[in-house]
């Protein structure tokens, strides 16, 4: 069974519809890029997978075991969360705000499990600085830490390299790959296609020339082409 099915959605805000018709399905493991001109529905998907935003139509199933509360989310940073006054810490353990209920507190379990992920995402030495002091590389490693926090399976990722310099995003793009091949499912919305597809098994194309399926077979697409290594692969 899959762990997210969508089913003939359209999605829209205002009234208007930007997608109609979607259709897909995630499995466990799976490593997910959604594509898609500015303006085709990509972060509107996101929402309305996180339950943020009702769709217009059609529905969306979670199964084999994830729930919509156990995804992880690393949303797009605007310039003043980027300048949040907290500690690197905190923001971790906020992470589990959604399983606390009416707890006032954190448990020592979580605190415990806060460290374990800032370690595992090589970011441990940051935990008492303040958040705005770090780079914008530090920071995405701070955020996909809390985001673990939620997650149990599976974490939804968008445009998570915006910003970064070419070494930052590439340390990122190869500590996502080290998650999903722990088998954590990953979505992830991106316009910097060649490395997000060099770790996809699974591309969904929205807007104009819209594509569902593997990656070998968006690479032989008019889109997916040039994205194509000399072998027909990704480079």
């Amino acid at each position: 069974m899959a762990q997210i099915t969508v089913d003939n959605l359209t999605l829209g805000y205002e009234g208007r519809a930007v997608v109609r018709g979607l259709s897909f399905a995630v499995e466990a493991g799976d490593c997910l890029c959604i594509v898609g001109e500015n303006g085709s529905g990509k972060s509107t998907l996101m929402k309305t997978l996180l339950g943020l935003q009702p769709p217009m139509g059609g529905t969306v199933r979670f199964g084999d075991g994830l729930t919509r509360r156990e995804l992880g989310y690393l949303p797009q940073q605007t310039d003043l969360q980027r300048d949040f006054p907290a500690l690197v810490g905190e923001i971790v353990l906020s992470g589990f705000q959604g399983r606390c209920g009416l707890r006032p507190f954190y448990t020592r379990a979580e605190k415990a499990e806060a460290a374990r992920l800032l370690q595992k995402v090589g970011a441990a030495h940051l935990a008492g600085r303040c958040y705005r002091e770090l780079s914008g590389g530090q920071q995405q490693r701070v955020l996909l830490a809390r985001a673990l926090c939620a997650a149990r399976q599976a974490l939804l990722l968008d445009e998570p390299v915006t910003g970064l310099d070419p070494e930052a995003a590439a340390g990122l793009y190869a500590l996502i790959r080290a998650l999903n091949a722990e088998g954590i499912t990953i979505l992830m919305i991106t316009h910097d296609l060649t490395p997000a597809l060099a770790l996809a098994n699974r591309v969904l194309r929205l807007g104009a020339e819209p594509f569902w399926g593997s990656r070998a077979d968006y690479l032989n697409t008019p889109a997916g082409r040039p994205f194509a290594g000399p072998e027909g692969g990704c480079p």
